[in-house]
């Protein structure tokens, strides 16, 4: 499977880091970023492509990684699927505006592609999902994360945000895309509060559900990645689990 990627930052090092060394059916081919140089030196660690043009790395693979952010997925994401070419989306918050969402929802049925949501920067997702229609009643999101990585100033908790995922990631849309990745597993707009807390060095959340099947807690402390404090390294992680599981005969877990 040779698959291109869009966006060369941090999470884009790390899954290409992680998945080129290994025999594993998967080859990282193409690279696009609007910072050409940017795509040429990771395209030159993995062997790859530098694609000056987006044609030229739709042309030329069979699965499109998108890890650049929610515009990006607004303007490319259509052509990828027009293609008929199944995709990864990390920037899930763009699936928040629910005329794209049904937009490329239908383009992808139309053309018999996948789009495929990786659960990111938290774990409990496969609980969420079992349960989205058997009595789910409430989901609730408290994030935490460092003054640096929401890029602020501050020496003591506030709180920054509360309210619904819709509106997180409109305010927040490089830093709370894991409210949008709740609730596309069950299918409502969650409540979300997010803290800016100078006491912690690590992005937390922590995820509550209730409803008739009883009721379950996750709390997620990810490191952040070095070279982008805004990005927890379990997001990458995610998605490289996600590209192997392809290759999988048997597939543990939903």
């Amino acid at each position: 499977m040779k698959v291109g990627i869009i966006g060369c930052g941090a999470i884009a090092n790390i899954i290409t880091t992680s998945i080129v060394p290994e025999n594993n059916g998967i080859e990282i081919a193409y690279f696009y970023d609007k910072d050409i140089e940017r795509a040429e030196n990771l395209a030159s660690l993995a062997g790859g492509v530098a694609a000056l043009d987006f044609n030229d790395l739709l042309d030329n693979v069979d699965l499109v990684l998108e890890c650049a952010s929610p515009a990006s997925v607004k303007e490319l994401a259509p052509k990828v699927l027009e293609k008929g070419k199944d995709m990864i989306v990390m920037s899930i918050g763009a699936f928040m505006d629910t005329e794209f969402y049904n937009n490329v929802l239908s383009i992808a049925k139309e053309n018999n592609a996948k789009i495929h949501l990786p659960s990111g920067a938290v774990v409990g997702l496969d609980g969420i999902k079992a349960v989205a229609k058997f009595g789910l009643k409430e989901v609730n999101l408290v994030t935490r994360k460092s003054p640096k990585s929401l890029g602020k100033d501050i020496d003591k908790e506030e709180v920054l945000f509360e309210g619904k995922a819709s509106e997180a990631v409109k305010e927040f849309p490089l830093n709370i895309n894991v409210a949008a990745t709740i609730s596309m597993a069950c299918n409502r707009d969650i409540d979300v509060k997010i803290i800016v807390d100078p006491k912690v060095d690590r992005n937390v959340h922590e995820i509550t559900a209730k409803g008739d099947f009883g009721e379950f807690k996750t709390t997620t402390m990810n490191y952040p990645c070095a070279a982008n404090p805004k990005t927890s390294m379990l997001a990458a992680l995610s998605a490289i689990r996600l590209l192997k599981s392809f290759n999988e005969t048997i597939s543990v877990g939903m």
